[in-house]
């Protein structure tokens, strides 16, 4: 049976993750006792090693700069199993920089450097789909109008589009995007996008129908951290949450990315959004409890086994 081959069409970083006991207040300086690293993130490179990972052909278009952290990247990718034909090279923009804080509890805050993510071309875009993929997978890291030309070649090929609603863009034109079959922000995105907090079932729904109004998909799939998430069916009007697994959390990083990810694939390889929502679930749950970025992801076979160890149903 041939991979179902998923086209990520977004962004690529190099994180520097600084673990620390606590935010400075503004204009504080403090001594921490933590660590400091330079790992590779970007919500789509997280998100195209999940797809590898998970046993899809990930095939990932995006841009990087002409630097030495390029050069780390796409090794990376390569090593991944990554179809890297449509990685291109930014003549006037370095590699793209997150800062990332992770707090001794595990939360994360985050700055982003986008570099030359903000440079994908059309024409590199355009050549992305010459890989006759079975999916688009975005995310909101680079520009619109990179978003809004990979939407418009995917709907013309009656390829299906996901887009991970991260990070929030107030203003984003989803009026300009084809019909996706599944949008999902986490609670954040979500309240800015609808002004509703997802903080109960009952507004969960309201946000989810918000949601709607605003970008026309198929499913809407919540994300609400350690209360799992919200899956929205727009032809039933109705939504139900999946509970999120038990799981120590060392490092919330990339587990967004991962979530949607898995979701993303099950979906096509089941056509049942609450089977993939809990399959996703578990991902988060695995890719929590371990430091770092893509590097934390868990392959096919650990997610299998977790399955099995854990007597789940999906």
């Amino acid at each position: 049976m041939s991979k179902i081959k998923v086209l990520t069409v977004s962004s690529a970083n190099i994180d520097f993750v600084m673990n620390i006991e606590k935010i400075p207040q503004s204009g504080q300086t403090l001594l921490d006792n933590g660590n400091y690293r330079y790992i590779p993130g970007g919500k789509g490179a997280n998100s195209a090693v999940a797809f590898s990972r998970l046993g899809a052909d990930s095939i990932f278009c995006t841009s990087l700069g002409k630097d030495a952290n390029a050069e780390i990247l796409r090794s990376l990718y390569i090593y991944e199993g990554i179809n890297t034909n449509y990685i291109e090279n930014c003549e006037t923009q370095p590699t793209g920089l997150a800062a990332i804080f992770v707090e001794s509890s595990g939360a994360n805050r985050i700055i982003v450097f986008p570099g030359a993510n903000m440079q994908i071309t059309d024409e590199n875009i355009e050549n992305s789909f010459n890989s006759k993929p079975n999916a688009l997978f975005l995310q909101l890291e680079i520009s619109s109008k990179s978003i809004i030309k990979a939407s418009q070649a995917a709907a013309k090929s009656n390829i299906p589009i996901i887009i991970d609603a991260g990070p929030a863009k107030k203003d984003f034109p989803f009026n300009e995007l084809p019909k996706l079959k599944i949008l999902s922000p986490n609670e954040t995105e979500a309240q800015l996008f609808t002004g509703i907090n997802p903080d109960s079932e009952e507004n969960c729904l309201l946000c989810a129908r918000n949601l709607s109004k605003i970008a026309s998909s198929e499913y809407y799939v919540i994300k609400l951290g350690g209360r799992g998430c919200y899956v929205y069916t727009v032809k039933k009007d109705a939504g139900q949450i999946v509970p999120s697994l038990k799981a120590k959390v060392v490092d919330t990083t990339a587990a967004g990315d991962a979530f949607t990810a898995a979701l993303t694939l099950e979906y096509l390889r089941s056509n049942d959004i609450i089977r993939a929502a809990k399959y996703a679930n578990v991902v988060g749950a695995i890719t929590v409890s371990r430091a770092g970025a893509s590097a934390s992801i868990p392959n096919e076979n650990e997610v299998n086994d977790y399955i099995l160890q854990n007597n789940l149903m999906l």
